[in-house]
C-alpha cells in the first residue's frame, strides 16, 4: 500500500504548526529544541511544497494567510491524534513506580498542585516525592528523575531545563514601607547567593550593604518574608500566589532578571524506559503553560 501522494515532509508540517500556534518562529524554535533559522527553513519548505504562502511576514509580527489559517486548523488534530496514539504505545502497560528528587519548595509550590493531572493521564505510574535540599544522585540509581535548580552543567548526566525562572526581590507591604534599606536578604541553603550575585549584578546594584539570613528551605524563605522578616528573591514560578493576593510585593520596584537560572530535568546517561518518558514528556508540556 502506498504512501498518500500528497503527504507533506513532516518535520515541515511539525514546524509550521508550532509557529502557527506561537504566531512566532522563536517561541516555536525554542518548543521543538532547534534554531530559528531551521524552524524557517522547514517552514518555507512547506510553502514550496503547497506553492502558497502560509504566513505574512511583518518587522515584528508574523500572522497566518488565510490558506495558512485554514490549513492549520485542518491539520492540527491530525497531530493530536498522532500525538495520543504515540503517548498510548509509550505509556507502561503496567504498574510502575517512579523516584522523583527535588526541593520541598519546588514539590509544594509549583508540582503538587498540577499532579491530579498526571495521575488522570497516567494512573498507571506511581510518582514517589524524594524532597531534599542536598542533590539527588541521578547517575547512581537514588532517583530516576531529578528537578534541579540552577544553571546547568553537572557532570555525568542528561540535563534539560524545562522551565525559566523570573527573579525580583519581594517582601511584604509593610516591609517596604518601613524597613527597606536595612535588610535583611533572606536566602535558604539550597539557593546559596547565586540569585542575589547574578540579579545585583545585573541591576548594577551592590547588595554588599544588606546582612542576610540563612534560612534552611525556600517555603521558609517565602513565610519569612510574607511575616515581614526581611527581602526574598521571588522565584516568579513559585509565588504566584502570593503575588496575586499582594501579600508579596516587589522590593525594588525594578524589572526582573529572566537569565540562565531554571529548572532542569536530570536522568542517568542513556535511554529513559517508557513511565519516564513519559513522565519527562508531561514535565515539558507543564513548563510550556504560563
Amino acid at each position: 500500500m502506498e504512501m498518500p501522494k500528497h503527504l507533506p515532509p513532516l518535520l515541515a508540517l511539525r514546524a509550521f504548526e508550532a509557529v502557527a500556534r506561537h504566531l512566532s518562529f522563536i517561541k516555536a524554535a525554542q518548543e521543538l529544541c532547534v534554531s530559528q533559522s531551521a524552524i524557517s527553513h522547514q517552514v518555507q519548505k512547506l510553502e514550496q511544497h503547497l506553492g502558497q504562502r502560509l504566513f505574512v511576514r511583518r518587522t515584528r509580527a508574523i500572522d497566518l494567510t488565510a490558506s495558512g489559517a485554514r490549513y492549520y486548523q485542518e491539520i492540527r488534530p491530525a497531530l493530536e491524534q498522532i500525538a495520543q496514539a504515540t503517548q498510548a504505545l509509550l505509556a507502561p502497560t503496567s504498574g510502575s513506580v517512579l523516584r522523583v528528587g527535588l526541593l520541598a519548595s519546588f514539590a509544594t509550590l509549583w508540582l503538587a498542585p498540577r499532579l491530579a493531572d498526571f495521575r488522570r493521564r497516567y494512573p498507571q505510574i506511581e510518582l514517589q516525592l524524594h524532597p531534599d535540599i542536598n542533590l539527588a544522585d541521578v547517575a547512581g540509581a537514588e532517583v530516576d528523575l531529578a528537578i534541579r535548580y540552577g544553571k546547568g552543567h553537572w557532570p555525568q548526566v542528561q540535563a534539560q531545563r524545562f522551565l525559566g525562572e523570573r527573579l525580583s526581590p519581594v517582601c511584604s507591604p509593610d516591609f517596604k514601607a518601613r524597613a527597606l534599606a536595612q535588610g535583611p536578604l533572606l536566602m535558604s541553603h539550597a539557593q546559596q547567593p547565586f540569585e542575589w550575585n547574578d540579579w545585583g549584578k545585573h541591576q548594577a546594584i551592590d547588595l554588599g550593604t544588606y546582612p542576610s539570613l540563612m534560612l534552611h528551605d525556600y517555603n521558609i524563605v517565602v513565610e519569612a518574608a510574607v511575616a515581614g522578616q526581611g527581602i526574598a528573591m521571588g522565584r516568579g514560578r513559585l509565588i504566584q500566589r502570593h503575588l496575586a493576593q499582594g501579600s508579596l510585593v516587589d522590593a525594588f520596584d525594578l524589572p526582573p532578571l529572566c537569565g540562565d537560572i531554571g529548572y532542569w530535568l536530570v536522568t542517568a546517561e542513556g535511554p529513559r524506559n517508557p513511565a519516564l518518558e513519559c513522565l519527562v514528556q508531561w514535565l515539558l508540556e507543564q513548563g510550556r503553560d504560563p
